[in-house]
């Protein structure tokens, strides 16, 4: 399936929101883009922006309003809607006001476009993903969260620097949580079918031992902070990520992704929203892969699904 006829709609046009809107355009990855906020003036300059481009990208319409009605008849929608990330502050701490968001938003979006994907953004995406699938009654393919797909790039990124490779040629993934408490899988990473933990040290770079895993992990998990920090917001990297997810879907590619949704099914983990690697088709999330862990990362897998569904609960999801 290519691009011809699809439709992508963006609610939430804010940093992350314009991020996606302008990744999918470059990427040519849907034939309309729509981009909806509740701020008029400012989903109308976004729009406005971007069509000044359209002379340099493959074939698409690019509109926006204020109204649920630019997102009718979608055939994936992505929800950036959400309160703004501070210095400081964790990602659970952003839920309260974000699902109340969504709350609002989320129905109005289902009922003009029943058959559409949707894929939630909004951080604490874990948490929002599960409030998501309660409030819209949807099933867990047609719904699901971006999960840790930035994470586990930023974990690959960083493999790659440290090998002295293409991160092309780095396969690993983060799973649990989108947050403080994701898990790397160091057992089942690679680099060119090489294990991570075998690597041999290129000249001028180091093998991967303990120290310099705890490192790299410790870099994955503070990498939202300190952008943050220094900018205001994380935007570039999670609208190139989203936009693969979309691409995955509309293309019906099967392609892996660690996504973030209910786990059902899975022992020890069925009553939380996190992250695992999945299918991602035309169906949308299409199932879970039984990914081997060893005993540590499974510890610390559980540990993570304990940290969300402490949070689930005290928001009564």
């Amino acid at each position: 399936m290519n691009a011809h006829g699809t439709k992508l709609s963006i609610i939430g046009a804010g940093a992350v929101g314009t991020a996606v809107a302008y990744a999918s355009l470059i990427r040519g990855v849907a034939r309309t883009i729509a981009l909806m906020d509740i701020d008029t003036k400012k989903v109308e300059a976004e729009v406005l922006d971007l069509s000044h481009g359209l002379e340099f990208v493959p074939r698409t319409d690019i509109i926006g309003g204020d109204t649920m009605d630019v997102v009718a008849d979608s055939d994936v929608v992505v929800f950036t809607a959400g309160a703004k990330q501070k210095p400081g502050q964790s990602r659970l701490e952003l839920a309260e006001a974000t699902i109340g968001l969504t709350r609002t938003i989320l129905p109005k979006a289902v009922e003009v476009a029943p058959n559409a994907v949707f894929i939630m953004v909004t951080n604490p995406v874990d948490i929002v993903t599960s409030a998501a699938l309660k409030i819209s009654g949807l099933p867990n393919n047609q719904l699901f969260g971006s999960g840790t797909v930035l994470d586990s790039s930023r974990l690959r990124f960083l493999i790659a620097k440290h090998a002295g490779v293409a991160v092309q040629n780095v396969h690993a993934y983060i799973v649990g949580e989108h947050g403080d408490s994701e898990i790397p899988l160091w057992s089942s990473a690679s680099i060119g079918g090489v294990p991570v933990t075998d690597w041999d040290a290129l000249p001028g770079h180091g093998a991967f031992d303990e120290e310099v895993r705890d490192r790299i992990a410790h870099e994955v998990v503070n990498a939202a902070y300190k952008i943050i920090e220094g900018k205001g917001a994380t935007n570039y990297a999670i609208g190139l990520a989203a936009t693969r997810i979309v691409e995955a879907v509309l293309k019906n590619e099967h392609r892996v992704l660690p996504v973030s949704t209910l786990a059902t099914g899975v022992e020890g983990l069925d009553d939380v929203c996190l992250s695992l690697p999945s299918l991602v088709d035309r169906s949308g999330c299409a199932r879970r892969l039984d990914v081997s862990v060893d005993d540590a990362e499974r510890a610390g897998l559980m540990k993570s699904a304990q940290t969300l569904r402490e949070m689930q609960a005290r928001f009564g999801l």
